[in-house]
């Protein structure tokens, strides 16, 4: 049985960034979290209110992908202030040689080609992902990294 589940694992990790389909955040949770930051009085965004920001879109890239400031890379690299910035530059995170020597700088343009088609976009990236296809998910991403940032 346990052969089993760390078999299955790798591929339900690949079946959720192939997925198109996500849930958005409970209207209720981004409400009191709203709420709760009023409360407090604190002017700037916290893990749990990036969390609630987040569109449907995201749920696929945050399968492998910390966003949290200062926080760790997961099966892929933090995500927090990659827009803008050029490609394989997060401390600590193995890059593949095709990504390291692509040249990419993470526009809003070569944001969205790569996050389309990614594999195509690189050939040789880590990024076991067939893309996002749905160009407003894609353009909500895109807006959502932009905002990752000091």
């Amino acid at each position: 049985m346990k052969l089993l589940l760390l078999s299955a694992t790798p591929m339900l990790l690949l079946t959720a960034c192939g997925s198109e389909t996500a849930s958005a955040p409970k209207q209720n949770d981004t409400a009191a979290m709203q709420t709760e930051s009023a409360e407090t009085g604190t002017a700037s965004i916290g893990a749990t209110e990036i969390a609630a920001t987040r569109p449907a879109g995201f749920a696929q890239c945050g399968t492998c992908h910390n966003v949290e400031k200062d926080g760790g890379n997961g099966i892929g690299p933090n995500l927090w202030g990659v827009a803008g910035n050029p490609a394989a530059q997060k401390a600590g995170y193995a890059y593949s040689p095709a990504m390291k020597s692509s040249g990419l700088v993470w526009d809003n343009a070569t944001l969205n080609t790569y996050l389309k088609e990614p594999l195509k976009t690189v050939p040789g990236t880590k990024m076991a992902y067939a893309g996002l296809r749905n160009d407003e998910q894609r353009t909500e991403v895109i807006a959502y990294l932009d905002t990752l940032k000091d």
